[in-house]
């Protein structure tokens, strides 16, 4: 049994990605790619930096390749190995090296939860050398003009001990992701779930309360994303109150107080 073939057209966004820009992220990605830059995306979970790499990919028209990184990510996951199939050895590219043969955008999403000799692989990539070494094969890939590598963290949830090596971090050029300004938020949420401008704008005004208990008693805030999947949710006549607990209270946190608490701020509101 051979390996299936890699087919970079399966990789292309062929529909536009709703996205709406916050600042110059999209002038600022694209300058880096004509100039062969890599790029770090710096933002909190669900802000929208995986749907703006899916919009540069179908802006750019390039192939985007993703990988959500893990602690059990290794080089050879990134890179390729040898596989027996059949009674017969393969070399099976990994999804960095695919990207660097096709000229596609490798997408390395929440690159500091991977191993540390998982970041180290892409350090020839980000630098002017863009050369991808093949140790096992014994060869060097070298990078076409159109190839791109993105990586993304989130630097308010990561440990001391998962924080980007300045040795990575410095050969980056850094965007910076927030959630959008209120109107922007209300205006995303109502695109994507469908809802009113006034049921959308609540939602918003109970999610910026909740990002005001960031570090008292929340790691983290409700997201753009979890707006948007309560939003569907009310929008297929779940009640808001209902909606809300399921999708931000208890998403949220276990704390059965900190639980309560929100589902009184969302009670205040709606």
């Amino acid at each position: 049994m051979e390996a299936r073939a890699f087919k970079p057209e399966e990789y292309l966004i062929k529909r536009e990605p709703y996205y709406e820009p916050v600042a110059q992220e999209i002038a600022v990605f694209e300058a880096a790619f004509r100039n062969q830059l890599p790029v770090l995306l710096k933002g909190p979970t669900g802000c929208g930096k995986t749907r703006f790499m899916e919009h540069m990919s179908w802006r750019l028209q390039r192939p985007l390749i993703t990988v959500s990184c893990h602690d059990d990510l290794t080089a050879s996951d990134l890179v390729g190995r040898f596989l027996v199939r059949s009674g017969e050895t393969i070399w099976v590219d990994g999804p960095l090296a695919r990207a660097v043969r096709c000229g596609g955008i490798c997408y390395l999403d929440e690159v500091v939860e991977a191993r540390k000799d998982t970041t180290v692989v892409i350090h020839p990539l980000a630098d002017d050398r863009r050369v991808l070494p093949m140790e096992k094969l014994g060869q060097i890939l070298e990078a076409s003009t159109e190839f791109a590598l993105t990586i993304s963290y989130n630097p308010g949830y990561q440990s001391v001990l998962k924080d980007l090596k300045q040795s990575t971090r410095q050969r980056f050029v850094a965007i910076e992701f927030d959630y959008p300004e209120p109107k922007l938020e209300t205006r995303i949420i109502m695109h994507e779930s469908g809802l009113d401008v006034e049921l959308a704008g609540q939602l918003v005004q109970f999610a910026r309360m909740t990002r005001n208990l960031k570090g008292n008693g929340l790691d983290e805030g409700a997201s753009t994303r979890l707006l948007v999947h309560t939003g569907k949710l009310i929008a297929t006549n779940i009640d808001p109150l209902t909606a809300c607990r399921a999708c931000i209270s208890d998403a949220l946190t276990d704390d059965p107080e900190m639980i309560t608490a929100l589902n009184e701020l969302s009670a205040s509101i709606f």
